[in-house]
């Protein structure tokens, strides 16, 4: 069925890309059909009328792919991402690169919470803290195919009690959808059959002017966000909420993300960059637009809708010239960035940050939109 999916989305490609306009290819389904831990992988192929495309294999329910046209109608991958399943299973560098994160995304601190009075503890996976759900969260897990044609998947993991040290049986499922309006969109719902805590986000690093196109300094930033939760040196927010006034992690008008990236801030300092977590305003649990993200030199556009409190922007401080993407392009030192829509990180150990807590009975959802366009 992912050969099929594959070979309808060359056709839309073929028809609706301009003329003379080269569009850049894509991975192979043959290069990611295969088994991890005796499970079958694939790669589904998701495309619109339009031709906008996305990628997606079960393996970390992850985002490979993702073609958006630019001003002029040229398509790009921008997405970083790997073209067969053996470069995701044996680079550590790749481990990030466009899966569902969790069972708690961003930080614990020390790995280690309490809940009803009874002390979990994690795998220290980042300077002593617990990163992403620990050492195979499930961006590491082969996720069950429930449905797929040329428009959405369908996946599902069932993560059992004590995995990664969390407590409960947590039942997931996402939903991968590519939209009329060159849109990919992703729903999240889990329930547990013992109280937990869960904090699911997607990890893709996006670069708009395409995969190994050079750095993303140059790209304008907006975020609606009135302040940040300020982090340790070791990333672990304090519990203070900070305003964004005269600092730079102020992105409520349209900044390139270069403009103030090397001021003298502790807070840059700590994270090298930003890797910090912004508090969006108006949160009501609705789905409304947060952030948007745009390129000059192509004029794409991507637009961020989310109904969770967080957003988590992290400036591709760890890229290098050994950085690569899909066939070789090279990533290079803040050649990408994410933009995770979240709780705050540390919540189980923050009385006073939006409860992470699910408990049997409940049911968990989050809906993050990635919606592309162009400007000027």
């Amino acid at each position: 069925m992912n050969k099929l999916l594959f070979l309808g989305a060359a056709l839309y490609l073929t028809a609706c890309s301009p003329k003379n306009a080269a569009t850049p290819a894509l991975p192979d389904a043959a290069a990611f059909d295969t088994e991890v831990d005796g499970r079958p992988v694939a790669l589904y192929t998701l495309a619109n009328d339009t031709g906008f495309t996305v990628q997606i294999t079960n393996y970390g329910a992850r985002v490979v792919s993702i073609l958006a046209p630019d001003r002029n109608g040229r398509r790009a991958d921008v997405a970083v991402g790997c073209e067969s399943i053996d470069r995701y299973l044996n680079e550590a560098d790749a481990r990030f690169s466009g899966p569902v994160v969790g069972r708690f995304a961003n930080r614990i601190a020390r790995g280690r919470f309490a809940l009803d009075g009874a002390e979990y503890r994690l795998p220290q996976n980042d300077n002593g803290n617990s990163l992403h759900g620990g050492t195979k969260g499930l961006d590491s897990r082969v996720w069950n195919v429930e449905e797929a044609d040329n428009r959405h998947v369908v996946l599902s993991y069932v993560s059992p009690d004590g995995e990664e040290g969390y407590p409960g049986e947590l039942t997931l499922r996402v939903i991968y959808t590519v939209t009329d309006d060159n849109a990919l969109r992703i729903d999240y719902r889990a329930t547990t059959d013992r109280t937990t805590v869960v904090n699911l986000s997607n990890h893709t690093l996006f670069n708009l002017g395409g995969e190994g196109s050079g750095s993303v300094l140059g790209h304008e930033l907006w975020i609606d966000a009135s302040a940040t939760t300020p982090v340790d040196s070791v990333l672990i927010p304090t519990g203070a909420i900070a305003p964004v006034d005269g600092t730079p992690f102020d992105f409520r008008t349209p900044t390139p993300i270069g403009a103030r990236i090397d001021t003298d801030d502790e807070q840059l300092r700590n994270g090298l960059g930003y890797d910090h977590n912004w508090v969006l305003n108006d949160f009501s649990g609705e789905v409304r637009l947060v952030a948007s993200l745009y390129d000059p030199a192509s004029g794409r556009k991507m637009e961020i809708l989310t109904d969770q409190p967080g957003l988590q922007f992290y400036s591709g401080n760890f890229f290098n010239e050994s950085s690569r993407g899909k066939f070789d392009r090279t990533i290079g030192y803040r050649g990408a960035v994410a933009l995770e829509t979240q709780n705050f990180p540390d919540a189980p150990n923050h009385p006073s940050f939006p409860s992470s807590v699910l408990r049997p009975g409940e049911t968990y959802t989050q809906t993050c939109i990635y919606r592309f366009g162009t400007d000027r």
